[in-house]
């Protein structure tokens, strides 16, 4: 667990908290470090909604499959961030979507009842981390907001280039890598791939973008 030292400091949820007291936490929080492959169910729809994950290395996906069997992507996690937090802390019972590696990864695991109701120790960073882990709850629901507001679109154009203004707004450059290949990115759109890639060569030859794979670069602010 001591090998992921610098990438649990670099976790929100830890904010503030003294190197002396991070790995007594989480012995204190029983938490446990998994690894899986690529296309690995991390979580499954339909299992309990009690952890919360930290992604150690690697990449996690946010997945919903609906009753026709098409995938929406939800979010992307990336290390050092949480998943699984506001279905957990929401006390819901079973999980409404799957948690996936999206390449080989490492997370660790914690029962968000270790975290929510401090031990007989009455540690001192109990207050600390439930106030980091509400923070956390909160960006992550804007998180949701920024999704929908993508997801609302009308056509796959609009939709498609919401999302590129904003991953160019975080970025603070007109030149970005999202993380998600082409059909990763149809479903986080909720569009057709065939649909997406031709409104991406359509806004090529029109001079609005350029792309390589998961590189783009906005040459127009014109939807």
């Amino acid at each position: 667990m001591k090998k992921y030292a610098n990438v649990l400091r670099a976790c929100p949820l830890f904010l503030n908290i003294a190197d002396d007291e991070l790995f007594s936490m989480l012995t204190c929080f029983g938490a446990t470090v998994h690894s899986y492959r690529k296309g690995d169910t991390i979580l499954a729809e339909g299992s309990a909604a009690r952890s919360v994950g930290i992604v150690l290395s690697g990449e996690v996906q946010m997945i919903r499959i609906n009753y026709s069997g098409n995938r929406t992507i939800l979010a992307n996690v990336e290390e050092a961030e949480l998943f699984g937090e506001s279905y957990a802390c929401a006390e819901i019972g079973q999980l409404p979507i799957d948690v996936m590696a999206s390449e080989n990864t490492s997370v660790m695991l914690i029962d968000v009842g270790r975290i929510m109701h401090p031990c007989s120790n009455a540690c001192g960073f109990h207050n600390l981390i439930i106030y980091n882990l509400m923070k956390l709850i909160a960006a992550k629901n804007l998180v949701f907001h920024r999704k929908i507001e993508v997801t609302s679109g009308r056509t796959t154009r609009e939709k498609l280039m919401t999302y590129l203004f904003a991953e160019a707004k975080k970025a603070n450059s007109m030149s970005f890598t999202i993380p998600y290949d082409r059909q990763e990115l149809a479903d986080y759109l909720e569009v057709e791939r065939s649909g997406l890639s031709a409104e991406i060569s359509k806004l090529r030859k029109e001079g609005i973008l350029t792309s390589e794979k998961k590189h783009f670069t906005l040459l127009s602010d014109d939807l």
